[in-house]
């Protein structure tokens, strides 16, 4: 069955109880094998923002020109914070940049 039929088809029920999970792999286990429409009226649902949340993140190599590290540290310095810090920054900007102008 397809996700929007089943979707539609668990509106129309009364909601099932969510079961207490004794740890995180139980809850993982039980939402594996359970479709959350037949649990959750998401019609009903708010966003929220979670602004304290840190983002994963993960570890990369990076290789760069020694005269553009070089560039970069002495940016950071003068800014008084790490330049891998800068260098997150700078990045985040122009991707955010390119996602702008390809949706505008």
């Amino acid at each position: 069955m397809s996700e929007h039929k089943r979707s539609r088809k668990a509106e129309g029920k009364a909601k099932k109880a969510i079961p207490r999970f004794k740890s995180e792999q139980e809850e993982r286990e039980f939402w594996a094998d359970h479709d959350s429409p037949d649990y959750v009226d998401w019609s009903k649902a708010e966003s929220v923002v979670l602004p304290r949340l840190k983002p994963s993140t993960a570890t990369i190599s990076l290789r760069l020109p020694e005269s553009l590290l070089d560039s970069l540290k002495a940016l950071a310095n003068q800014r008084d914070v790490p330049y891998q810090s800068l260098l997150k920054i700078y990045l985040a900007e122009r991707v955010e940049y390119e996602r702008r102008r390809k949706a505008g």
